[in-house]
């Protein structure tokens, strides 16, 4: 492996923020310091103006494969990852076959070894086919996979829920919970509120997501299992979580770039808007901002879905629920909340790095002897987010054409270029 001296960035990490160099070699972090020199064989990769951070870890991520890559493969989502400074990637388990046993899991994990830029690391189904009537095969599938979701749906019984926990505590593992009360959802696919009831769309409530989390911090709290709550975007999820980590050290929970920046407000007739949860009120959304700023909301995650251009083209009514976000997720979150004063880019590293590394054990520190997965943010230049420089098959955001700040210039994993942005040097 060819060394390469990272010159003059402001490293990030640990709550600190300093000028410093990095020096690569044998895709390890050799030496942190100031004024590291360079040797003939060493590339010097000059950072001035740019942020420095452990590689991001996104723990909530649509890789679509195997089963839909109509949608988007293993390599385009990876690829994408790396576009947005993300060097660990945890996938979702709504797939065809559905990750729920050794033998299902074996087929992604061969496909991620194929395909791979970045670290994928899978989830495991909590129930058999994400039917949510028996549980998947846990204990087998402890070694396998990074947690336990069958997101996209939610565990609707508090039985199984239960069930689900005490066998996922006795193996460690930790549960990443999409929270939706089915018998809640009366068929809408927007949030209900004052836009839905404006232009004659059906909404859905807030107790859908809510109600399913007020249960399950309780059998958590019983049951001494590790459970993280999925892409959070109410008031009352909030509180509750709030309410429940004074009491218990084991629960924590993430939300997503989206529901911190916008509100249902600033929704249009277009596919690109919609996702699941939806995006709700502004009351909601300042609630978010404050659970990010108290630490109640430890992570930052960006529910990645991409779709086909067609399956998002139907308008909010008829469009696949999810939106794209893994390239764009670092530069608005930096816009809207660092640039803003919100929080501090220590506080945004920590969410979008440093805490899901944590929570999820995922390993990985800006520091010497570390495997070399890094990141480097402009923060100092504009540009206009434009989807056809993605490099995921999915296009749909909400944020196309906005003006933002913190290009991923290069991104290293085990300390191989597996992007670099030489078009805007």
């Amino acid at each position: 492996m060819a060394k390469l001296l990272i010159k003059g960035g402001t490293l990030v990490s640990e709550g600190a923020s300093r000028k410093g160099d990095i020096l690569v070699a044998n895709g390890k972090i050799a030496a942190i310091g100031e004024s590291l020199s360079a040797d003939a064989q060493t590339e010097v990769f000059d950072a001035e103006g740019c942020i420095v951070t452990y590689g991001l870890a996104d723990v909530h991520v649509h890789l679509r494969e195997p089963g839909y890559s109509a949608k988007e493969t293993i390599t385009t989502g990876t690829r994408a990852a790396a576009h947005g400074g993300v060097t660990t990637v945890c996938a979702m388990p709504n797939l065809q076959p559905a990750p729920d046993a050794p033998e299902t899991i074996s087929i992604e994990q061969r496909m991620i070894d194929e395909q791979a830029v970045v670290e994928v690391l899978p989830f495991a189904t909590i129930s058999k086919g994400r039917e949510r009537r028996e549980l998947a095969e846990i204990e087998a599938l402890r070694p396998l996979s990074v947690g336990y979701s069958d997101d996209g749906n939610g565990i609707q019984t508090e039985g199984l829920m239960r069930q689900a926990m005490q066998r996922i505590a006795a193996v460690d593992g930790i549960i990443a919970a999409h929270c939706e009360d089915d018998a809640l959802l009366h068929a809408g696919y927007i949030h209900d509120g004052e836009y839905a009831r404006q232009h004659g769309h059906k909404g859905i409530c807030s107790e859908s997501e809510w109600g399913p989390i007020k249960r399950d911090v309780k059998l958590a709290e019983e049951e001494k299992c590790r459970y993280h709550v999925c892409h959070i975007s109410t008031k009352e999820s909030v509180e509750i979580i709030r309410e429940a980590k004074q009491r218990c050290s084991h629960i924590s929970c993430e939300t997503a770039p989206h529901y911190l920046i916008l509100c249902d407000a600033d929704l249009k007739e277009e596919g690109r808007f919609k996702m699941n949860p939806p995006l709700r009120s502004a009351e909601d959304r300042a609630a978010l901002i404050e659970g990010i700023k108290d630490g109640t909301i430890e992570v930052i995650a960006t529910d990645h879905a991409p779709h086909t251009a067609e399956e998002k083209s139907r308008g909010l009514k008829g469009s696949a629920m999810g939106i794209v976000g893994i390239e764009t997720a670092f530069a608005l979150c930096y816009t809207h909340l660092v640039r803003k004063g919100v929080i501090t880019i220590e506080k945004l590293v920590a969410l979008m790095s440093e805490n899901p590394r944590r929570l999820f054990r995922l390993g990985g520190a800006l520091r010497e002897g570390e495997r070399a997965d890094i990141a480097l943010f402009d923060t100092t230049t504009p540009y206009t987010i434009d989807t056809a420089e993605f490099l995921s098959m999915g296009k749909a955001t909400p944020f196309e054409g906005e003006e933002v700040y913190g290009r991923c210039r290069l991104t290293l994993f085990a300390g191989e270029k597996v992007y670099e942005d030489t078009k805007n040097r």
